[in-house]
């Protein structure tokens, strides 16, 4: 199974940035958990890893929102999925909360 989230950039509606999670799949004694960002320019595709499938799906979900935080997209004000500046939905690690923005800020 893949769950999908959509954002887009402000200033290009119809440019779509694609997000998949894939479900997480037993390796041979950890978990990975496959994502990918569909960026304008390049596709980022990364797997982590944990002690069990919840584990790797919730470093997983802290990962993509890493990436998305940390792009120059976001830093430029130009990231946005349900609107501007209110956040994408992702957790983060505790380092870099600084850089939240909207309901992102307002709910982790």
């Amino acid at each position: 199974m893949t769950m999908t989230r959509t954002l887009r950039l402000t200033d290009e509606p119809a440019t779509s940035i694609p997000v998949h999670v894939f479900t997480p799949v037993q390796e041979d004694t950890d978990w990975s958990c496959a994502f990918s960002i569909g960026w304008p320019d390049r596709v980022l595709e990364r797997k982590t890893f944990g002690i069990d499938a919840i584990q790797s799906l919730e470093l997983a979900l802290r990962m993509v929102g890493t990436e998305l935080y940390a792009s120059e997209y976001h830093k430029a004000g130009r990231l946005m999925w349900l609107k501007p500046s209110a956040g994408y939905g992702f957790p983060v690690p505790n380092i870099i909360r600084d850089t939240l923005i909207g309901e992102d800020r307002d709910y982790q």
